[in-house]
Parts: structure tokens; sequence; C-alpha cells
């Protein structure tokens, strides 16, 4: 082999290599410190409090400085656990006769996911147009041979955010929304995974505690907005026309809003929804989190409210939880929030995965969006936002039901953990804006 290059020999070649090495690791860092930062300017400053939920304002900033508006005429379900999610949302399937579009973060191998599959590749076999959008992270569990049936019936699937060396930076976006909308007429959204871990009714560590809303209404052409706004990033094709938005009649008495975020555009929407929702609050915060990692600004927040006479409550995930790290991380946060009066407490029956927030029996928000960074900045979300104040009270009613199963945190036993625990929540903290 010839090592004479430009009468360097060896010694020039050498160092045309770490050239190259140097390149590709600086190649590396920039892509990585793409990846790990949120793409826009976060929110620095605390939301001056000019109205509270009652104030006609408030629906003003929710649907005018947020958007999209918020829309009447609609009828929401709540539905518990995989008992009650599972069967409606496979029925809707079932029942498709024009198009079935669903995103969903989790979707595993199981008989749950087996059933799914099945329902939506008859549904495709039967000339209905099927989309299924999956996250790839998300979806990594997912037995190929389900993926393959539903190919093979003309289901049209597809993973957004696959690996490619070329779209490195765009690696620590996910989709995690949730999303089945049937006809273009019956929606679903809320916390729940494709996998069988959210079957059954939260009995015990190996069935999870969530919660799902089902839709019906003009509110449903929101929620097929949020679907087509990730389809069209993934696949370049504009699904439109009757099938997929039908002319949408009054179902209910409830007015409502399909929220989405994005770091593409939008990424601090969710968290300004947040700040917003807790700053008007003037009676009540009652939050069901999943993954609460709060940052300084929304722990400023609750603590305000908490301060102005707002009862501040928050059920998160006791020992059973499937982040442990997470957990460490929210942990480190509870001390200034205890001080103020915030009440927090561990659901014990088993993993507590439930995104709901309902501000002064009146507005409640279901959807992806666990209470941390990473739903903030960095993943795609969606979440669907409902004004009246029956429904609002119906999920108070079932938050005190998850409270009546779950442990109170006391400032004294938070003070007085052990040290090993203190370190291990400290050194979390330091990545939360990344959990």
């Amino acid at each position: 082999m010839d090592f004479n290059i430009a009468h360097g020999g060896p010694t020039n070649t050498k160092s045309i290599l770490i050239a190259v090495i140097t390149v590709v690791l600086t190649i590396g860092a920039v892509l990585l410190g793409l990846n790990l930062k949120g793409g826009e300017k976060s929110i620095q400053q605390s939301i001056s409090r000019l109205y509270d939920t009652q104030d006609r304002q408030f629906d003003r900033a929710m649907g005018g400085l947020l958007g999209p508006s918020i829309i009447e005429g609609n009828r929401f379900d709540v539905l518990l656990n995989g008992d009650e999610i599972f069967p409606a949302m496979l029925a809707a399937i079932r029942s498709a006769e024009k198009t079935i579009t669903f995103e969903s973060y989790i979707y595993w191998s199981g008989s749950i996911g087996q059933e799914f599959a099945a329902a939506l590749s008859e549904r495709a076999r039967a000339g209905v147009h099927v989309h299924v959008l999956l996250d790839w992270l998300g979806s990594t569990k997912l037995d190929e041979s389900q993926m393959e049936m539903m190919k093979q019936a003309k289901v049209d699937v597809r993973r957004f955010h696959e690996p490619a060396w070329y779209h490195l930076h765009r690696m620590n976006n996910r989709t995690h929304r949730k999303v089945l909308v049937i006809d273009g007429k019956v929606g679903f959204t809320g916390g729940v995974g494709i996998a069988d871990e959210w079957t059954g009714n939260a009995q015990d560590p190996g069935h999870w505690r969530d919660t799902h809303f089902r839709a019906e209404g003009p509110v449903v052409a929101q929620m097929q907005a949020v679907f087509m706004d990730n389809w069209l990033k993934v696949t370049g094709v504009v699904l439109h026309g009757d099938n997929y938005f039908p002319e949408l009649q009054r179902r209910g008495e409830s007015a409502g809003q399909m929220f989405s975020s994005s770091p593409a555009g939008g990424s601090e929407s969710m968290r300004l929804m947040y700040l917003l929702a807790i700053t008007a609050a003037a009676r009540s915060i009652h939050l069901s989190s999943a993954y609460f990692v709060p940052d300084d600004l929304t722990s400023k927040a609750l603590i305000a409210a908490a301060k102005r006479g707002v009862r501040v409550r928050i059920v998160t995930p006791g020992e059973h939880m499937d982040a442990d790290t997470v957990q460490q991380a929210s942990r480190a946060s509870w001390g200034e929030l205890l001080e103020a009066g915030i009440e927090i407490y561990q659901y014990q029956p088993t993993m507590y995965h439930c995104k709901v927030m309902i501000v002064d029996e009146l507005w409640v928000s279901v959807g992806s969006t666990n209470f941390d960074s990473r739903s903030f900045s960095l993943n795609d979300e969606a979440n669907l936002n409902i004004f009246n104040a029956a429904f609002a009270n119906r999920q108070i009613e079932i938050f005190q039901q998850d409270v009546a199963r779950s442990r109170p945190v006391t400032l004294s036993e938070w003070q007085q953990r052990p040290l090993r625990e203190k370190v291990l929540d400290f050194l979390a903290s330091l990545i939360r804006m990344q959990l």
C-alpha cells in the first residue's frame, strides 16, 4: 500500500485520520447538543395573575392566546382503566365505516396489542382507510408479526422519527400523543398505551391505573387535525375530505378544545397552558401526574396558588413506578411544595399513569402530557381540555377515590428521608430537563 501522500508518508495519513475523526466527533457533539436542547425560547418569567377561571378572559386566553378555539356542543365520557378503556376503543374501531386514524406512543406486543392489530386489520380488509402512526421508540417492543399482519391487510402503518444518520438531531423528539378518531366523528385520548400493563382494573401491580376520555361533537375535528399534524410530517400526505372531516352535529352540552404542542412549533405552548390555568385558579387544583417533575417556574406557580388560598392536591406514583430516576427527580422538588401547604399523595396499589388536571371544579385537561420538561419542551403532546362544571366535579370524585388508595407525604417525612435517598434525589434532579 502506498502511504506517500504529499510527501508525508504514514505520518501524514495519521494526521488525516485524526482530522477526520475530529470532524466526525465535532459533528456528533453538535448533533447531540441540538438533540438535547429545546428548539425555542422558554418562558422565563412568572405569569401575571389578571383573572380567574370564572372570568371570560380565561376562556379567551385558552382559545385565543393559545388556540385552538373552544368549541361548544360536545359530549365527553370518562373511561377508567383497561377494563373500560380498551372495550370502548375496540368497539369504536370495529364500528368504523370509512376511516380510522390512530396515533400512539406505546404499542407493545401482548394480548391487547394483538387484539388491536386484528381489529384494525379486519377493518382495513373491509375497505376502511386505516392509518396508524406509532412512535419508533415507544413501539420497539412491538412484535414484527403484528406489524406484518397490519401491513398485509393494507393498514397504512408508519413510525414516527425512525433513526437515520441525517436526522440524529431529532432523536430526542418523540410523539407521545395518544389519539384515536373513528370516521371523523368519535375521538379518544388520554394516558393509555397499547400494552398488557394497561389491561384490568388497577387491581394489582401488574395492571396499571389510567384514565382516557371518549369524545363526540365538533371538537373531534380538532382531534383529527392533531393526528393529521404528525401524519403529514411523516408521510407528506394530506388526508382530507368528508371521510376524515365530516360535518359534525352538536352532541352534548360541554365546551372543549384539543390542544397540542411540538418542538417543531409551539414547544412552550403546553407549559404555558398549564401555567395560565394554575395562575387563574381561585379555589382548587387537583393534579394526577404519572411523572411529576416540575421546573422552577411551574413550582413557583403552584406555590403562589397555595399561598393565595388555593387547595393544591397532587397524586403521583408510589412504590410501583416504572422509572426510578423520574421518581427521584420528582421527590427532590417536594420540599418547597410541602412547606407551602401543597398536599402530595403516593398511589399504592400499582403504577399510577394518569395525566389529569382539574382547576376550580370547572376546567379539566387530560391527555398525553406529563408534568415534566420532556413533555413541556421535547415531546409532541396532545391534551383535551373540557369546560364543564358537572364533568369537572365527576373527575374530582374519581380523584378522591385515588387519594383514598394513596399515602400522604408529610414535610417531616420528606426532610427525614435517608441520606442515600437524598443523594440519589439530588443527582436525578440534575438531569430533570431530560426526564
